[in-house]
């Protein structure tokens, strides 16, 4: 078994026509003890974007605060938030930076960008990219969550009842949470 594996998580985020969610278990367990149901595991940068980090606890809650901490220093220089392409790039040169002794936990991005345009992409533990234009999952229900989002997924969904109610389908699965950010309009 893997340290990734150690704690237990499932992650998927899915774009719609100029809208994305995001969804996560809320088991913290320790192999098939669990030790929690009410464990954090998406977190809310800006208005406009979401981290969501599967893998060893530990790692995610540090490289969550160390995330947090660059954020606000680019709010800071740069007296804006950041784009999520822009912080899809500071999280992979975050991890990569720490590849001899990595974080053991792989993050999904959901966000929108000015345009109302949908960003979802992952990372492995050392920061290599996956991007996506429809679905992204992460953690050890990884291989579940493919088939249901492949059996679920249509393109350009609309933003209403029916998509949000696919992705409580899927979290349903696996007794988890949503964020679903605030239109913007």
């Amino acid at each position: 078994m893997s340290i990734t594996e150690y704690n237990g998580s499932a992650l998927v985020a899915m774009v719609g026509k100029n809208c994305f969610a995001i969804a996560s278990d809320r088991r913290l367990g320790v192999q098939l003890q669990t030790i929690a149901t009410d464990f954090q595991r998406i977190s809310k940068i800006h208005d406009r974007l979401f981290i969501g980090l599967s893998g060893l606890a530990t790692d995610s809650q540090t490289l969550y605060q160390r995330l947090v901490f660059r954020h606000k220093l680019y709010q800071l220089r740069e007296e804006r938030d950041m784009k999520p392409e822009t912080f899809a790039s500071l999280v992979s040169a975050l991890l990569y930076e720490k590849r001899f002794g990595p974080y053991f936990c792989q993050p999904v991005i959901a966000g929108l960008s000015d345009e109302d345009k949908p960003f979802i992409c992952t990372m492995d533990s050392i920061g290599a990219k996956e991007l996506a234009k429809d679905f992204v999952v992460a953690g050890t229900a990884g291989e579940s969550l493919y088939g249901a989002c492949e059996a679920m997924f249509k393109p350009d969904m609309v933003c209403n009842i029916r998509f949000f109610s696919l992705l409580l389908d899927i979290r349903m699965l696996f007794h988890g949470i949503l964020c679903i950010p605030e239109s913007p309009s």
